[in-house]
């Protein structure tokens, strides 16, 4: 029987991993990642994403169009696409690796076993961080950008200026998920066993010795 403890936040890891996956996965596909409305068309708003851009009418009529090419993407679009793919990526592998790797898994048995454990554990942590720090980058970027454009004291006022969507809102709680998610995994990991077992093997030795030890004056007497 393991850990209650170490159990729980193996569980809390994997459980906040899986949302942040999902987070990810909606931020990825959402078309939310820009907004933008005008006082000239009060009835109509705009939505940019990284796969195609709609037009929202006031009556809940919604329509949208895919980018025509690849190659007429901005370089933000471009980055933001493969960041989020990678995260994406290396976020379902820090939840694979991990799941051998829970203590109620009886996967490795022994103490090379347990050792294998903490080290896929060790591993899913890394790798859950890498596709929060993967995550965060676009979404912060593309934050970063929309803010410098919409202050720009060059453009006129009357121009209308994108503001932030949802699903820059999302992909930052998703990027702080899998940092808190691979924070979790690691920190779940016990003290090496291998520690205790010498522990006890060098404390049993020293009872067999204080043991023998008055076996071995008594016979020295007779």
């Amino acid at each position: 029987m393991g850990n209650p403890c170490v159990c729980a936040l193996e569980l809390l890891g994997v459980l906040v991993g899986s949302l942040a996956w999902f987070c990810s996965l909606a931020t990825t596909l959402m078309p939310q990642w820009l907004t933008l409305s005008t006082e000239l068309l009060p009835t109509e708003s705009f939505e940019q994403g990284l796969w195609e851009t709609c037009v929202v009418q006031e009556m809940g009529g919604l329509e949208c169009r895919p980018y025509d090419s690849i190659l007429g993407l901005t370089a933000d679009i471009q980055m933001a696409r493969i960041l989020m793919c990678l995260c994406l990526s290396t976020s379902m592998l820090g939840l694979l690796v991990a799941v051998p790797g829970l203590s109620q898994i009886k996967s490795c048995p022994g103490e090379d076993g347990q050792c294998a454990k903490r080290a896929l554990k060790i591993i899913a942590g890394v790798l859950c961080m890498v596709s929060g720090v993967l995550g965060l980058v676009p979404v912060s970027v593309a934050a970063h950008t929309t803010v410098v454009k919409f202050f720009d004291e060059r453009v006129p006022e009357v121009i209308p200026r994108w503001e932030f969507g949802d699903a820059i809102f999302i992909g930052w709680v998703a990027g702080f998920l899998h940092v808190i998610a691979g924070v979790l995994l690691i920190t779940s990991i016990p003290r090496s066993h291998r520690g205790q077992a010498r522990f006890t093997q060098h404390h049993h030795r020293q009872e067999v010795r204080t043991i023998h030890s008055p076996a071995r004056k008594h016979s020295e007497y007779v």
